[in-house]
């Protein structure tokens, strides 16, 4: 697929008055209707009978009309090309390789989003693997106290499934650390030091370009559509690096960072051995990631909500609506290339233009 029509409403013309020049095709239309009646009267007195130019009916009478037809038709479209029509249209990215950063902490096993948490999260992290293309590599990092790469970027959907099967609960959220694995994993050329970022033994990164992003130090790093990593979680950091330090990191090296913050609005109280704790998501957290790294927040609070979210963001991760795009030149080609079809046509069939 190379691209998706423009949808109607995003279609429109940068001068429409010129559209007013469509006026001119139904004086054209009568001036042909003109011309056919002279070439009847002229026939009818040279020759006594009704002109070969005269009405022909059935097929025949439709078949004569069509080189006139065409020229009518090609006239249209550049008279509409004069107005500059423009949409917006819809294009594939080349997203190559997402990597699935999901937290596996022991409040997942919430029932507030049935059955849990933890399985409606499994459930539709299959269906979004699953409806990305074929040709995307896939990673997953499982977060909890740490955060580790469970599955490789790999385009073998069996091997994804297995890695989300293999899910099991831990204590603690270190949503910082997760950020980091993914970036390592996504960018090995960049030669990030995780243990260093993640125990803290070394400066921290200072937003601002990537060493390889240019001679510009003072520009902002483009934004590489090849790579992108989807956070989710149902809580807050509470462990590792801070989760805004290596959001900036992955703003920094131009890596998009998709959030989805998982659970009702209310939160979730959790008991287990005598002691409880009170579950909510931290979304002021998680838009900052995602606003930092032009990426989106999404919020899910049941299990048909998470699904709508990760269709919503299969198609940000595939589709992505292009700058406004000037169609006068498609539509001047159309409407040459008919009015040429029909001078043709005309000149095979009765050796004049009309």
């Amino acid at each position: 697929m190379t691209a998706v029509l423009p949808r109607l409403a995003d279609f429109g013309f940068v001068w429409p008055a010129m559209l007013g020049l469509l006026s001119l095709l139904p004086l054209a239309a009568i001036g042909y209707g003109r011309l056919l009646a002279r070439w009847r009267r002229l026939g009818q007195r040279q020759a006594g009978l009704v002109s070969a130019a005269g009405p022909v009916s059935g097929r025949a009478g439709w078949s004569r009309h069509m080189p006139a037809a065409l020229i009518w038709l090609g006239a249209g479209m550049l008279l509409a090309a004069a107005a500059r029509p423009q949409a917006l249209i819809v294009l594939p990215k080349r997203t190559q390789t997402v990597m699935l950063a999901m937290d596996v902490s022991g409040s997942m096993r919430a029932t507030d989003i049935k059955p849990s948490r933890i399985v409606a999260a499994q459930r539709v992290a299959r269906a979004f693997i699953d409806d990305l293309p074929a040709n995307a590599r896939i990673g997953i990092v499982a977060i909890a106290g740490t955060a580790a790469v469970v599955q490789s970027p790999t385009r073998e959907r069996d091997q994804l499934s297995q890695a989300i099967d293999r899910f099991q609960l831990q204590r603690g959220t270190a949503l910082g650390s997760g950020i980091v694995i993914a970036l390592t994993t996504l960018l090995p050329e960049a030669r990030l030091d995780a243990d260093q970022l993640i125990l803290g033994t070394g400066p921290r990164p200072e937003p601002g370009p990537a060493p390889d992003s240019g001679p510009s130090q003072s520009a902002a790093p483009a934004v590489k559509d090849s790579v992108a990593i989807v956070l989710l979680t149902d809580g807050e950091s509470n462990t590792g690096p801070d989760v805004i330090e290596m959001a900036k990191l992955a703003a920094r090296y131009g890596v998009r960072v998709y959030t989805v913050g998982m659970g009702t609005p209310a939160g979730a109280t959790l008991s287990a051995n005598g002691w409880s704790m009170r579950v909510r998501v931290d979304e002021a957290t998680l838009k900052a990631v995602a606003d930092m790294t032009h990426a989106e927040y999404f919020h899910a609070d049941s299990a048909r909500e998470l699904s709508r979210v990760y269709r919503e963001l299969g198609a940000r991760l595939t589709l992505d609506k292009a700058q406004t795009t000037e169609l006068s030149a498609p539509f001047a080609a159309m409407g040459m290339l008919l009015a040429l079809l029909g001078v043709l046509t005309s000149i095979g069939r009765y050796q004049r233009v009309l």
